[in-house]
């Protein structure tokens, strides 16, 4: 089994956090988005895993890539890193990955988790994992059939088509069908919005009477802005009992569920609830709730919700009840 990561994006919606880590790398309590992803699809397939490929911007930089490396390694599998230069969409993401992709593939974008608890059903050619939602109109959906088989793909539909909303992970029975399908876009120049669509690929499958299922979840937690990113921690703090690595606290009262990070410092503070900080962070004076804190920061006389602070950020405040969304290395400050 190879899993495909595309995660070449910039990023923009998440700015201005994401101008100094990608997206993928931001962590969601204590470990980095990618990361929770791979781990998670590891789980599902419950099968060895046998490269994880990484579809990066060459301005990612080596740190980015050894850190990438060292996710798939801690599977036991290998890691390789591959370049998208253009933005050509979904399928030309997946298609630098090519000469990895060779037989069972699982397509996972970068900036989406999920909680799933099935097994993989091979007997399909493919599998879009879905999430039933009540507003399907801003998502491509599919529509299925009495036996559960996909027999449509609708962008964004204006009225009311399906509820099965496609999450941006997808499993392919045989890769090189996949590379074939997305080489027939390019050679005919087959694009949409500028761009090769995955959709296009599967439902080019779909046509041959290529067997494709759906995989649906129970839980779908997207991280494109500042406002849904805070919402996803939330969901992933009161779904799974993450341990705080760190028990610092002086006259502080913490309202679960958190996860502070290790060496982190808490006096004269009311934390909580869903609330996750970092490594590295001292908090004094302060409540926080429905937040997310970066690392090697220093938040004083503070009064925070719904906010994001990125990393090395000082902020000594008012106390007035305020929601910030600060990058790396800011200072917030209210004098006298």
């Amino acid at each position: 089994m190879k899993i495909v990561i595309p995660m070449a994006g910039m990023g923009k919606r998440m700015r201005p956090h994401t101008l100094t880590t990608p997206k993928p790398l931001l962590p969601v309590s204590g470990e980095p988005i990618v990361e929770r992803l791979v781990n998670n699809i590891a789980k599902l397939v419950n099968t060895q895993i046998e490269e994880v490929c990484f579809v990066i911007g060459k301005s990612f930089g080596q740190e980015v890539e050894k850190h990438l490396i060292s996710i798939a390694e801690k599977l036991n599998a290998k890691g390789t890193i591959y370049y998208q230069t253009e933005a050509l969409g979904t399928a030309h993401a997946i298609y630098c990955a090519k000469d990895s992709i060779n037989n069972e593939t699982i397509v996972a974008f970068a900036d989406t988790l999920f909680d799933a608890n099935f097994k993989l059903d091979k007997t399909a050619d493919s599998i879009v994992w879905v999430k039933q939602i009540e507003d399907p109109s801003a998502f491509g959906v599919v529509t299925t059939n009495e036996s559960g088989e996909i027999t449509g793909f609708v962008e964004k539909p204006a009225d009311f088509v399906s509820d099965l909303a496609i999450i941006g992970i997808y499993y392919f029975k045989d890769g090189e069908e996949l590379k074939k399908q997305i080489q027939y876009l390019i050679d005919n120049k087959i694009i949409k919005g500028g761009e090769y669509q995955l959709t296009d690929v599967l439902e080019n499958l779909r046509k041959e009477n290529k067997v494709l299922k759906t995989g649906e979840v129970d839980a779908w937690m997207d991280f494109g802005n500042k406002n849904v990113f805070i919402s996803s921690v939330t969901q992933i703090l009161n779904n799974h009992k993450i341990a705080s690595k760190s028990d610092n606290f002086e006259n502080s009262t913490i309202i679960e569920p958190c996860f502070i990070g290790e060496n982190v410092k808490i006096k004269n503070c009311k934390i909580g609830p869903n609330v996750s900080i970092e490594t590295n962070t001292k908090i004094t004076d302060s409540v926080i709730s429905n937040s997310v804190l970066m690392g090697n920061s220093n938040i004083k006389n503070t009064h925070l919700n719904n906010s994001m602070i990125g990393n090395f950020v000082t902020i000594n405040d008012d106390k007035k009840p305020k929601e910030l969304n600060m990058g790396d290395y800011n200072t917030f400050t209210v004098h006298d």
